[in-house]
């Protein structure tokens, strides 16, 4: 499990719940912030650290809009209207949350600091890493002791200067679609990266939905992958009892479409089982 840098929960509860989580940070604009933040991880007792690179600056926010999303939050008569026709809800999850810990805060942004979801800063505190380069990305190698990842990489060419100035691998990224419009799928670069970096672990997410979406990524040349939204549904409508039945029915998928390939285990795919059309790589040969 990998856990937000925007989420609402402290990183130091959730990896004594759960000690094997990861951390996916999204860095603060000082060399010294994030410094503090990556100690923060370190002494919270993560081992696995993911630095997201794939949202240089604040990307397109018309999906915000349309749905009526605001950020900071807006209290207004449709925000009322909403608590008010999903009842369970807003007593079940909101209700008991301000009852037990009060406004929801970005808990995890920073070393110390703690952002209320209503605050006017929000939006700036979270919306760009134009200050992240490879020079920032080599000096958190240096600090961090663990295994680290970089999510967002697109490009063959940064997938090799991630091996080579020592990531324990990378995630093929385009932060699900909802950033840059018109960024290229990550299964689009997969197997020119893969072929590029060799013996390296790569990790793809981003709009991964059912279990022969996976089993086309484990094909096409990919050690892992990442399934973020389908979880976040499962949870908001059934609890723990949703992300079970989720993880039951990606399981139940992925046994049966290898079953019909013909192969009794997902380390037996290969770009064999799957057919590419032969110019999709072409603006990335070298």
């Amino acid at each position: 499990m990998v856990m937000s840098g925007s989420s609402l929960m402290r990183i130091e509860e959730v990896v004594g719940a759960a000690p094997n989580s990861w951390f996916q940070a999204y860095l603060p604009p000082t060399t010294e912030r994030i410094a503090a933040l990556v100690q923060r991880a370190a002494d919270a007792g993560f081992g696995t650290l993911v630095v997201t690179v794939d949202v240089a600056v604040r990307g397109s926010t018309e999906h915000y809009e349309r749905a009526h999303f605001h950020s900071p939050l807006q209290p207004g008569l449709r925000l009322l209207w909403e608590g008010l026709s999903h009842p369970s809800w807003s007593l079940g999850t909101f209700g008991r949350t301000i009852a037990t810990t009060g406004i929801p805060h970005f808990e995890n942004s920073d070393s110390e600091k703690r952002i209320p979801v209503i605050a006017r800063n929000v939006v700036r505190e979270f919306s760009g890493r134009a200050h992240l380069a490879w020079d920032a990305v080599q000096r958190i190698r240096e600090q961090w002791k663990g295994k680290l990842i970089l999510k967002g990489i697109l490009h063959p060419q940064d997938a090799r200067m991630a091996k080579d100035i020592g990531m324990d691998g990378i995630i093929l990224s385009n932060h699900g679609g909802r950033q840059l419009d018109g960024a290229i799928s990550p299964m689009r670069v997969l197997p020119t990266v893969r072929s590029a970096v060799g013996d390296f672990p790569v990790m793809i997410d981003s709009g991964f939905r059912r279990g022969t979406d996976v089993i086309k990524a484990l094909a096409l040349g990919a050690d892992f992958v990442l399934v973020g939204r389908p979880f976040n549904y499962a949870a908001t409508i059934g609890g723990h009892a949703g992300v079970i039945k989720a993880s039951q029915l990606l399981k139940k998928e992925i046994d049966s479409a290898l079953g019909m390939l013909g192969v009794t285990a997902p380390d037996q795919l290969s770009p064999s089982h799957v057919t590419v059309a032969q110019d999709t790589f072409a603006r990335f040969q070298d």
